[in-house]
């Protein structure tokens, strides 16, 4: 299986995490099944990944320099996003492959005391922890790197030119800020024609650059996306993001139509469009529009894994669900259980929804300018 060698793992932390004063400690996260039945081979592989790097940082803390690395196990919260559980397990040994064993493999502690001493955290999960540990992070200053479906596939995304990452990155971000709304234009099947206008008044955007310089922080790694929370309508003021967005799912084209910012119908035949509109209607949270996102790895020669960490990075993607992590106001509190959050992005490349393409992306800023940022699916800024 494909990895980094030990040399390399120390250089990615050091880049990832830029030396600190106060670092001690750096904590990797997994989860563990819950019901072994749904276990599945790359989640196998990851917490053996997992394993395999806190063995070889530990080793290698010194060159860091670190104090101490630790690995911690909890149960899979079985969903993206969702909260955290209140404890989780130290482990000095290869993570069991059932949850209901933990307590027989390790030492429970407590999540706060986790996020009290540890100042860098790594995260390579089955289900997201972005959500919580953006929040977390803030509480106690920790810098963290949420892996979700980390594969062995994704490693060439660790050793490319982060700087000119950034460089691009940055300036997504900034015409973000500066813009008052983004009109897209999809195309399926390559002749119907859907419109989505999005509402960025009263937002700033966010930069995922894949370093982490400032305490307090989280986000993805592999990375490299700007990315923004549409408005809500917290002001007062209704959102005017609204529109036709099309999705396909498992082959199908399934429309949602947005009013306000939130998807209130869904459209199409089949399956796919049965199984929206039954999400839709037992969590209404689930149609906020959550983010509109800009990854440019696919300017770096990367391609799609199947996984949304990696695969979200290489180009357009809006997401449902919770958005309070990245600024907005939708969270656990607006699902009916913690287990039902979510925050969903949907990609629009070639290979993650053949039938659908972004045929235009133009960004409209408060003086009337508009500027085409993305055309057929590739930035034109650049």
């Amino acid at each position: 299986m494909p990895s980094l060698t030990p040399r390399e793992l120390v250089d990615l932390v050091r880049s990832v995490f830029p030396r600190h004063p106060n670092d001690r400690a750096l904590a990797f996260l997994v989860d563990i099944p819950r019901d072994p039945s749904r276990d599945n081979p790359p989640w196998k592989g990851r917490r053996a990944l997992a394993f395999e790097w806190w063995s070889a940082l530990r080793d290698g803390r010194a060159g860091i320099p670190l104090d101490a690395v630790r690995l911690y196990a909890y149960p899979d919260v079985g969903s993206n996003n969702a909260d955290l559980p209140a404890e989780a397990y130290l482990l000095e040994s290869a993570p069991p492959d059932e949850a209901a064993g933990l307590d027989r493999f390790g030492l429970r502690v407590a999540f706060e005391h986790i996020f009290a001493e540890s100042q860098i955290l790594l995260a390579p999960t089955e289900y997201s922890t972005t959500a919580p540990l953006k929040m977390a992070a803030k509480k106690f200053l920790f810098r963290a790197a949420t892996m979700p479906g980390f594969a062995p596939s994704m490693i060439p995304a660790l050793r490319i030119d982060y700087g000119e990452v950034a460089r691009r990155v940055e300036a997504l971000k900034a015409r973000l800020d500066d813009a008052s709304s983004a009109d897209v234009v999809f195309l399926a099947d390559g002749r119907l024609e859907y419109r989505m206008h999005f509402d960025l008044r009263h937002r700033t955007a966010h930069s995922s650059t894949g370093r982490f310089p400032e305490q307090g922080t989280a986000g993805n790694l592999p990375s490299g996306e700007a990315y923004i929370v549409p408005y809500e309508g917290e002001k007062g003021e209704a959102s005017l993001t609204s529109g036709i967005l099309p999705v396909e799912i498992e082959g199908q084209i399934v429309l949602f139509r947005v009013e306000k910012n939130t998807a209130i119908q869904v459209e199409g035949d089949g399956p796919a469009a049965e199984a929206e509109h039954d999400h839709l209607k037992r969590e209404p949270a689930y149609g906020n529009i959550a983010e509109l996102g800009f990854g440019v790895l696919a300017d770096f020669g990367l391609t799609p894994c199947g996984e949304i960490l990696l695969d979200e990075k290489l180009g357009l993607h809006v997401a449902f669900g919770r958005s309070e992590h990245f600024g907005g106001i939708v969270g656990p509190k607006n699902f009916s259980s913690p287990a039902a959050v979510i925050h969903l992005d949907r990609i629009y490349i070639p290979e993650s929804q053949p039938r659908v393409a972004a045929a235009s992306v133009t960004f409209v800023y408060p003086d009337g300018r508009t500027e085409r940022v993305m055309k057929n699916g590739r930035y034109s800024i650049f």
